[in-house]
């Protein structure tokens, strides 16, 4: 074999070997879920920007998958709460949300994963308080087991005052806070200062575009203090 072969062949191991470490290289896998608004935060503004910057735009992806309007159900695939509801929608958001993280990783090996989750006014509504905290907590097991993780990361967006003084909003929110300071994984982010409306004079219920970059802030700033 010549030295210029012997050095081809070498060059073109080294190439191999690179691309294989790059595309095994763990990443950050952020899953950003919920209702009305998290479907109205545009996380290209904001939010992505600021976990790229912190955690380098290649150690990073975001997933997005939201719906407004829609109970908790749809993401926690064993409820069985008897109601008026389409069995077909029983977890079919959740189902949505992990395929499109399987096909953003795409192969990728998984450094962190953590779910950002602003939902919960469809059931302070639809007066189902009392299985919201069984729910989530379902839901969280279902990430682990379908990522298969140990560990799973979470922010919650508390439900605004909006609804404040009615008892099942009232439950929700008292139960995403006590969820978010459940234990070094977990964290939640205050909205109660944001809910001004799509027309910034507010509506109670969502936020304008300057409220929305906010949370997406409070969003990053939590996933930065949680994710080491």
């Amino acid at each position: 074999m010549t030295t210029l072969t012997s050095r081809l062949l070498a060059l073109i191991f080294l190439l191999v070997s690179s691309l294989a470490s790059l595309a095994g290289e763990p990443v950050h896998l952020i899953l950003l879920s919920g209702q009305s608004n998290m479907a109205n935060m545009d996380p290209a503004r904001v939010f992505t920007p600021e976990v790229e910057r912190h955690f380098g735009a290649r150690n990073v992806v975001v997933v997005k998958v939201a719906q407004k309007g829609q109970p908790i159900r749809r993401w926690y695939k064993d409820w069985k709460v008897s109601g008026d509801q389409n069995p077909a929608q029983i977890g079919d958001i959740y189902e949505q949300l992990i395929q499109a993280a399987k096909a953003a990783m795409n192969g990728k090996s998984l450094k962190s994963v953590t779910l950002v989750w602003m939902q919960g006014e469809r059931d302070a509504k639809e007066g189902l308080s009392a299985h919201y905290e069984e729910a989530f907590r379902g839901l969280l097991g279902q990430i682990k087991a379908d990522l298969e993780i140990a560990e799973l990361n979470y922010v919650i967006g508390r439900l605004s005052d909006s609804g404040q003084g009615k008892k099942d909003w009232d439950n929700i929110r008292a139960i995403q806070q006590k969820l978010g300071e459940a234990g070094p994984r977990a964290a939640w982010v205050n909205t109660d200062d944001l809910n001004d409306g799509a027309s910034g004079k507010g509506d109670d219920l969502h936020y304008s575009k300057a409220g929305y970059d906010l949370l997406a802030k409070r969003y990053a700033e939590k996933i930065k203090a949680l994710v080491k």
